[in-house]
């Protein structure tokens, strides 16, 4: 699997989408402090979709906001 992000802001829903893959039927979904949502692997627990919501005004609020989850980052080959 493609473990590349892709990000997606959805401006009438005003939230933004942070994909390791498409979301599809069987993921968990679990709602995380701070109205975020993440959605599982099934099978793994995986992280594999983060949906913050209310993105926007976050922002607004301040440039300083962090997601509840750990990442581990490496550039893709």
């Amino acid at each position: 699997m493609d473990s590349r992000l892709t990000f997606h802001y959805d401006r009438i829903g005003d939230i933004l989408y942070i994909n390791k893959c498409d979301p599809y039927l069987g993921q968990e979904s679990e709602m995380l402090e701070d109205e975020i949502v993440v959605r599982l692997n099934p099978t793994t627990n995986a992280v594999e979709n983060l949906e913050i919501l209310f993105f926007s005004k976050r922002m607004e609020q301040t440039s300083d906001w962090s997601i509840p989850v750990f990442a581990d980052l490496r550039l893709a080959a």
